[in-house]
């Protein structure tokens, strides 16, 4: 491809992009297609041959979006949001153009001195104190790994690294269950094991961290010749927006000496709004914080703000400096690869900085305050509607439900044949999980594009569809 045709596609590929966003309400927001059907479509063989970009973009339209659940349609409301809006594809187009690899302040010294600017507007904007300070991780499943790792190294008195763990005391991680299966999944990859991750007891109507059992399991586990490492909490969780006192939780967590670190993926972006900051007191005791722009603060995926008080743990755990990657004549620069697992860094910066200046604070509070209020208004239909229960109070955009019609014996089936249907029906998009052994449902508002009205419609759709089960 020459530069005038690179030229005439890009045009074209951003024209395609914006007539995407313009329509995509009037798709089915979850995929229609059945397993291998889009896989039974391509060839099996790569072609030859160079194929005109007509022809891709045509299969791009026949094959592809088909296949595609959209993230992007104003009536998603499953999972949490992987949301994007104009100013971010704008940014993902330059930095594609770009291709940075920006694992070093030399590599690309714009690209780490945005990241420490950008991160300490993030700071700034949830309400964290100075001291903090931030790096983009691929995902908060990627920082809550390396949080876990440097508490793992300074609880073993950083000889994990060095001599592994064989013949070292067992290293223990204390959360409820309510906290993301990242951390189950952090603790394998750190070798600490599924056996040492302890599950606290919840509490309270946000279902939180019980800080009395917190206290007692983490002298149990020391007067068991055990080592207590890190105390993880959760701060708006997957499932039901489960959040832990973390102010207390702090408390415990200082007085035994652990590391605490909170998650807070999905809730923290609404940090930026000062009325919701109550969740988030005490977290400016915590040893590091992740959040994810990336899922409510309308930035691309993947886009992860880690906050951490003594970056050098951290990179005294993950980092490494052969020779083939130092900067010579540039002492004390940030070289953000000894910050994340990983090596190699996209400019994950650029995008959130178009967001944040071309909306500005005061219009991302107020996008995600209507989100909030949207939510609890339909909680409060649903709790109206006979037939059905809000199982799980609003936290924040986020809340349970059940189908519950009298004389049914068979209400956990029932839910889920709803979702199923819902799904199926591709107005809109929902997702389940269980709460004290029922089915339930879950709604979530926080898609870029949603409006009121996508969420009464959702409301409606549940009872036609509900209604003809």
């Amino acid at each position: 491809m020459d530069d005038e045709s690179f030229r005439t596609w890009a045009h074209r590929a951003a024209d395609w992009s914006a007539d995407y966003l313009a329509g995509v309400a009037d798709r089915p927001v979850r995929a229609q297609v059945a397993p291998g059907e889009v896989f039974r479509q391509l060839p099996e063989t790569p072609p030859d041959r160079g194929e005109a970009m007509e022809a891709i973009f045509s299969d791009l339209d026949r094959i592809i979006l088909p296949g595609m659940t959209h993230w992007q349609h104003p009536r998603f409301f499953a999972y949490f949001p992987a949301n994007a809006s104009p100013p971010s594809v704008v940014a993902e187009f330059v930095t594609a153009a770009l291709a940075a690899q920006c694992m070093l302040w030399q590599t690309s010294p714009a690209a780490t001195e945005l990241e420490t600017r950008v991160l300490d507007w993030l700071r700034q904007m949830i309400g964290l104190p100075e001291g903090f300070a931030g790096v983009i991780q691929d995902s908060a499943s990627g920082a809550t790994l390396a949080a876990l790792l440097t508490a793992r190294e300074r609880a073993l008195g950083w000889r994990g690294n060095a001599e592994g763990l064989a013949g070292q005391a067992p290293v223990r991680i204390y959360a409820s269950a309510e906290v993301h299966s990242s951390v189950d999944k952090a603790v394998r990859i750190a070798g600490i094991g599924d056996a040492n991750l302890v599950r606290v007891p919840v509490a309270g109507p946000l279902h939180g961290m019980d800080p009395a059992a917190l206290d007692a399991a983490i002298r149990a586990d020391r007067d068991a010749g055990l080592l207590p490492a890190a105390v993880v909490a959760c701060l708006g969780g997957t499932g039901i927006g489960a959040c832990d006192p973390i102010d207390a939780v702090a408390e415990v967590a200082g007085r035994h000496g652990l590391y605490l670190h909170v998650d807070a993926a999905w809730a923290g972006s609404a940090m930026i709004c000062p009325e919701f900051r109550g969740l988030m007191q005490g977290a400016e005791r915590a040893d590091s914080l992740v959040f994810n722009p990336h899922k409510w603060l309308f930035t691309h995926f993947d886009c992860s703000a880690h906050f951490v008080r003594d970056p050098k743990a951290l990179t005294d755990t993950l980092g490494l400096k052969p020779s083939y990657l130092r900067t010579l004549g540039r002492e004390g620069v940030t070289d953000y690869n000894e910050w994340s697992v990983p090596l190699g860094r996209r400019f994950r910066a650029l995008k959130l900085w178009f967001v944040i200046r071309s909306y500005g604070v005061e219009e991302l509070r107020a996008m995600i305050c209507r989100h909030v209020a949207w939510a609890g208004e339909l909680a409060g239909l649903v709790a109206a509607e006979p037939g059905f229960e809000v199982v799980t109070a609003p936290v924040l955009s986020l809340f349970s439900f059940r189908y519950v019609p009298a004389g049914r014996d068979d209400l956990d089936d029932l839910n889920l044949r709803l979702v199923e249907r819902l799904n199926d029906d591709g107005r809109i998009y929902l997702t389940q999980t269980r709460h004290r052994g029922q089915a339930v449902i879950r709604f979530q508002v926080g898609q870029t594009a949603t409006t009121r009205d996508d969420v009464l419609a959702a409301w409606d759709v549940v009872r036609e569809v509900a209604a003809g089960l």
